[in-house]
């Protein structure tokens, strides 16, 4: 098997076009709106599990941004990484998995917060579960849910099903009922693995020249190590 076939680093930058909305529709319109700066709440705080989509939709609110001419950024919260001064420079920054921020870095989320309100700048924050069930310092928790709160709500199987169909058929092939299921069984569940996955899938039946099947798929999964 050719590398190429094995390159799943492949990603569709994250936007809320590219965004499966499943249950999210209000979510996405709240995010659309303060990308364009309609007015309203600017700060938003997102909550789901691991493969939601809360990160895809960070990134994507950053890209709207930072494309409409806004200082936009995105950081990922670390015990050993803490939003930094530089963050404050910003006019709108994104704070992805802020659950793993140590005592420091929650200081500084603080203080990123009060200096982005006082000039009239955007914080969108997000963790795995809602504000209150944090466990960080009460005045963090205070802040990030003095704005919106929205909890992203994962898709369904069916959901996937038909974003992945969605997803052949744009990229020009039919996408057979047993290969989703064989795929939403045996590969990663989250949206961005899913995607890449069918997206190395239809690379290499472009180059072995044979159609998406699932004896195709065993043996991508297998070259992957699954």
């Amino acid at each position: 098997m050719k590398q190429l076939a094995l390159d799943f680093s492949v990603v569709t930058p994250p936007t809320f076009d590219n965004f499966v909305v499943g249950c999210n529709a209000e979510l996405v319109e709240r995010l659309r709106s303060v990308v364009g700066a309609e007015g309203g709440e600017r700060f938003v705080y997102l909550w789901g599990a691991r493969g939601s989509g809360r990160t895809h939709l960070l990134k994507a609110a950053v890209a709207g941004l930072q494309a409409a001419g806004v200082r936009a950024a995105y950081f990922r919260c670390t015990p050993d990484d803490a939003p930094d001064e530089a963050l404050q420079s910003m006019d709108a920054v994104a704070t992805d998995d802020v659950e793993r921020l140590s005592d420091d870095g929650q200081i500084a989320l603080f203080n990123l917060y009060n200096v982005l309100r006082e000039k009239g700048g955007t914080l969108v924050a997000a963790g795995h579960v809602a504000p209150m069930q944090l466990g960080l310092r009460a005045d963090v928790v205070t802040r990030l849910g003095w704005g919106l709160v929205y909890e992203v709500h994962g898709l369904s199987d069916d959901e996937k099903t038909r974003a992945l169909k969605d997803r052949a058929s744009a990229r020009g092939f039919t996408l057979q009922p047993e290969v989703s299921q064989y795929l939403l069984t045996h590969a990663r569940r989250d949206m961005p693995a899913l995607l890449a996955m069918l997206d190395a899938l239809d690379r290499y039946s472009l180059e072995a020249k044979r159609p998406v099947t699932v004896p195709l798929l065993r043996e991508l999964l297998a070259a992957e190590g699954r």
